[in-house]
Order: structure tokens, then sequence, then C-alpha cells
């Protein structure tokens, strides 16, 4: 078995561990870089996110407010990202020929509307600093000698430093764990909410603002809210199940969710409202929708409790406070969640009470580096992943070409 020397080792073909060679190979001369991947292709993840576009990162350029996205490592994240963060991830890009654009919802893409510009961009640029790029390589053992030493199934390879940005591998979590570091279980972060309610299924495709809550678990959430075949998706739930996933995941996937379908609408403004609206209406109720409601919402929640003929005029007190109350607090049974798109995020990995982020070392390990979702971060959808990935892998290179 060949034994092969590098300065510089990257477990892990993906964003953090190309923008972490990339830039160190460009703050060196003649220092050796290798990326290990242990599947046949790298960047796979870059590929798939952003439905193919690759949401590179999000157009907030503070580090409070952007540390805020970060249900876990907003507090650890606040000092890096006064180092680097989305300025200097557009500038990076820029400056090597790849332009952003920046979309109404602040996520942030290439211009080209195509990950592979990104894929491209990486692999040219490693190409051209002469890093070596090898697949098929999953780490067997990793071992702190004089150097670091890898094993894989056909080589031993030693370096200096050694960078893990394996994602959320648990073989990887393992060899992390075999070197003194705690590791925080994995729960899924980044999913959808199931529901049996063929009803309410049969309005896939419609999109509102919407306040979601989950009372039992003291959770809540607003933004958009997108009905689907399955049940309930879009900002307002996956932000929810970002901040909330380690008690989602201890419920089972089993609650009640609440939605005020007329977001910051209070049931009282809204009985008011209705009320007013029984003075001067002697139009059916399923046939004058209000609140700017999509038609087909509006006709499904009249139906449910039985006043789509009846007259506006003809309302009971009690009649408008059950419609206030479905418009303000519709209570569904959730049982079950989905992955959302292909972007799998999951919350856990290395104890962060663990990482020097100042550089993103090792508290451990000398000379053992950490970044992307190997560490316990993990944020809501909008491109802030990638935007950790970016700042751990400069921040990285630098600590390293410093040394």
């Amino acid at each position: 078995m060949s034994k092969t020397h590098y300065n510089t080792i990257i477990i892990g073909g993906g964003a953090a561990g190309f923008f972490t060679a990339i830039n160190l190979a460009e703050q060196t001369e003649n220092h050796s870089i290798a990326i290990l991947e242990r599947g046949k292709d790298v960047l796979q993840k870059v590929r798939i996110s952003g439905g193919g576009r690759c949401n590179v990162t999000h157009a907030q350029f503070e580090p409070k407010p952007l540390s805020l996205n970060y249900p876990r490592g907003e507090k650890e994240l606040l000092g890096p990202f006064h180092s680097f963060m989305t300025g200097d991830t557009i500038s990076w890009f820029e400056e090597r020929g790849v332009e952003l654009k920046i979309e109404e919802d602040g996520r942030m893409f290439p211009v080209s509307n195509s990950s592979q510009t990104i894929i491209d961009c990486f692999i040219s640029l490693a190409r051209k600093h002469h890093i070596d790029i090898l697949t098929s390589q999953n780490v067997a053992s990793i071992e702190k000698i004089e150097s670091w030493q890898l094993k894989t199934k056909t080589e031993t390879f030693t370096c200096d430093h050694l960078v893990v940005t394996a994602g959320s591998s648990p073989k990887v979590w393992q060899m992390m764990k075999k070197l003194d570091h705690t590791i925080v279980d994995a729960v899924p972060s980044l999913f959808t909410f199931n529901i049996v309610d063929k009803q309410i299924t049969e309005l896939a495709g419609i999109a509102i603002e919407a306040r979601v809550e989950i009372p039992q678990l003291k959770l809540e959430s607003q933004g958009p809210l997108l009905i689907t075949h399955w049940g309930f998706s879009g900002p307002a739930i996956l932000k929810m199940s970002a901040w909330g996933a380690r008690e989602l995941h201890d419920s089972g996937y089993k609650f009640d969710l609440v939605i005020n379908w007329l977001n910051y609408i209070s049931t009282k403004e809204c009985f008011e409202t209705l009320a007013a609206k029984r003075k001067k209406s002697k139009k059916q109720v399923g046939n004058e929708w209000l609140f700017d409601l999509p038609k087909r919402l509006w006709k499904y929640l009249v139906e449910s409790i039985s006043l789509t003929e009846k007259n506006w005029a003809d309302c009971s007190n009690v009649d408008l406070q059950n419609l206030a109350t479905l418009l303000t607090a519709s209570t569904f049974t959730i049982n079950g969640k989905s992955t959302f798109k292909e972007e799998f995020v999951t919350a856990g990995g290395v104890d962060l009470k663990e990482i020097n982020f100042k550089n993103f070392s090792s508290k451990k390990q000398k000379n053992l580096y950490l970044a992307g979702e190997v560490l316990n971060i993990d944020a809501i959808t909008g491109g802030f992943n990638f935007q950790n990935a970016w700042t751990g892998g400069w921040m990285i290179a630098r600590a390293i070409a410093r040394v």
C-alpha cells in the first residue's frame, strides 16, 4: 500500500472542501493539497441545490441579522461573519468570473441559473492550482502520530494539516469521536409536514402568507405557506422545521398545526370584519370571499362549517365566530414529514464548544480544522448553509496559510 504525503488534506469533496482548498492554494506557494472524496463524483450537493440552480448565498449584508438564520450556530458564527460573509462571497465569485443575482426573496443564484457554473468554477480553479481531487477514497481511519495519517482501502495518506468538511457522514462523525470530540446526534432539519386530509391536499398549489403554530411544542413561524399533495410546505413550514428540529423529532412528527390564514389578523378583528359584511351583503357566503384569500381556499373553509349556501344576512353570531376561528386558527393533525426536495439537511455533528471559531480549528487536536455540516450548525433554507461553508472554508485557509 503506497503512502503519499501532502501539506493539507481535506476530507469531503463538497462546497466547504473545495472553497477551503482553492483559498488555501491562492494564499500559499508550493503547498500540496488533496481533496479526498468517498464517492465517484464531487460537488453533488452543489449540483442539486436550489433546484439545480445553486442558491449560493442570501442578500443579508449585516453579520447580526445574518446569524439569526442559524438555529444552531447563531452565536458562534457572528464573529466569523465579521471576517467573511455575503458581500465577500459575492466579490469572491465575481472576481473569478461568476456573477450572482438577487431574487425577490433575497436568495442569490448565478446569473446563468445553473449550478454547473459554480461546479465549473471550482473544478477549473482546483486544476489551475494543482489541487489533487481524489475520488472513490473512502477514509477508513484517521490517526495522529507525528503527522496525520489517513487510510483508505487502497492507500495511506499523511499530512500536516487535516481539514474535515465531510458533512453529516456518520462514519466521519465516529472518527471525530475517536479524536475526543463530542458528537451531537443527528436529526432532520429542513422538511415539510404530512397530513392525511384529502380535502385540504386537493388544494395543492395554493400559496399564501400565513402564521403557523404548534402550541404543544411552543413553536411558531410566519411567511409563505404552500399547500402540497402531501400536506404543507413553503418557507413558513421550513423555518419552523429548522428551529424546532429536535422538539419535532422527539414528538415523532405527530402534532397539531394551527394556521392563521390571515397572517396577523386576530380572531376578534376577523369577526368584526365578518359582522360588517353581514350588514352589507345579501349574497351567499360561498360566493363572496374576503381578505383576498384564494377562492378555492375560501370555499374549502366555509364548506367545512356548512356556510357555503347560506346568505351573509342570515348568518348568526355563532356562524361568524366559527368562521372567524377557522380563518385565524384552523387546526390540522400532522402525522409525518417529507424531505424538502433533495436538499437533506440535518441538525447535529461536532459539538460547537469544542471549536475555536477564530479559525474553525479543533480545541481537542492540533492542526485539525472543521467546516460545514460536520459541525452542529444548520440554517433555514435560502442560501444560508452555503454561506456557512464559504465562511468556514475561507477562515481555515487563512489560518493554515499563516502557520
